[in-house]
Order: structure tokens, then C-alpha cells, then sequence
């Protein structure tokens, strides 16, 4: 949602029934390490999630697939779905990935403070975890998309980081 890391022309807020946001995939290369992983958020059975859906030009579609496929797919941690987007009134076809449940760094059910411990602790290529919640909370805050749990579990890494 913050760091699409690609041109899009528009985006909108949109809602997907059957997916739910969580901290469900543990990261090696981004926001973690081999030895210490971290975790990242994906998209997860149940329930339904608010995000952003963007819309790409025709001209760059492949280029942007191929992008997405060559960041999303590492590990065999994602499926790619077509999922049915609310934006608004209108229902849209939205490429998504989902998590593989049966993948090597599916992490299902973590409790708040095991999730807590490694987003206090893990530093990856692309910085700490703990930067990686905090951009996703200020994002969400930005799109009026309230995450109460994500907020309750960025105070509880907050308070960790300042502990030490």
C-alpha cells in the first residue's frame, strides 16, 4: 500500500471479502534474516480486508506483472487470485496474493507477543520490521482504513523498542 513500487494511474480504497490482513509470513530476505526472520503481512483466509486496489496502464501491465511475480513469488509463499474488489459501489476483478498455507514460511497463529518479539528484533535488506509496521500503520492512517489490532500490536513493539 505505501511502497507499491511501481506507476500506477489511479488507486482507490477497496474491500475483499474471504481475506483477512495478518502477519503470517516470515521474511528472510526483507525484514529479516535467515538466522533471525521476521514477519511480513499477507493476505489470509477469513473475514475481509480494506486495502488499496491500483490501476495500471495497459501499455505497462506485463512490466508490472513481471514485477510483482519476481518480488511476490520468492519462496512459494504466495498464490496469485483473482479476487472481487469493492471500490466503492462498483465490484472490480483485483490480481491478489494470497498466502501459501503450505509454504516453507507460512507462520499461522503467532500470538500477539510472539509477533511482538520478532517485529521488535528483526532488520532485514530493507530495514527493521518494526519500520515496516510503523509505515503500514501510518498508511492505513492516512487512507481513514482503521486496523485496531495492528495498532494494538504496533504499542506493544513500541513499547518493546523503548525498553531497550
Amino acid at each position: 500500500m505505501w511502497n507499491p513500487g511501481f506507476s500506477y494511474l489511479d488507486s482507490t480504497i477497496a474491500k475483499v471479502h474471504g481475506y483477512h490482513r495478518s502477519f503470517c509470513l516470515r521474511s528472510r530476505n526483507y525484514r529479516g534474516t535467515v538466522e533471525r526472520p521476521g514477519l511480513v503481512l499477507g493476505l489470509d483466509r477469513g473475514g475481509c480486508c480494506h486495502g488499496v486496489a491500483f490501476k495500471v496502464s495497459k501499455d505497462t501491465s506485463n512490466e508490472v506483472l513481471d514485477y510483482l511475480f519476481d518480488r511476490e513469488m520468492l519462496r512459494d509463499s504466495y498464490h496469485p487470485r483473482w479476487v472481487k474488489a469493492a471500490c466503492g459501489p462498483e465490484i472490480r476483478p483485483a490480481l491478489s496474493f494470497v498466502i501459501n498455507r503450505n509454504g516453507p514460511d507460512y507462520a499461522p497463529r503467532l500470538s500477539y507477543d510472539e509477533q511482538s518479539e520478532t517485529i521488535a528484533q528483526a532488520i532485514g535488506g530493507r530495514g527493521s520490521n518494526y519500520d515496516y509496521l510503523a509505515s503500514t500503520i501510518e498508511q492505513l492512517n492516512k487512507l481513514s482504513i482503521p486496523d485496531l489490532r495492528l495498532q494494538s500490536l504496533f504499542r506493544q513493539v513500541r513499547a518493546q523498542n523503548l525498553e531497550k
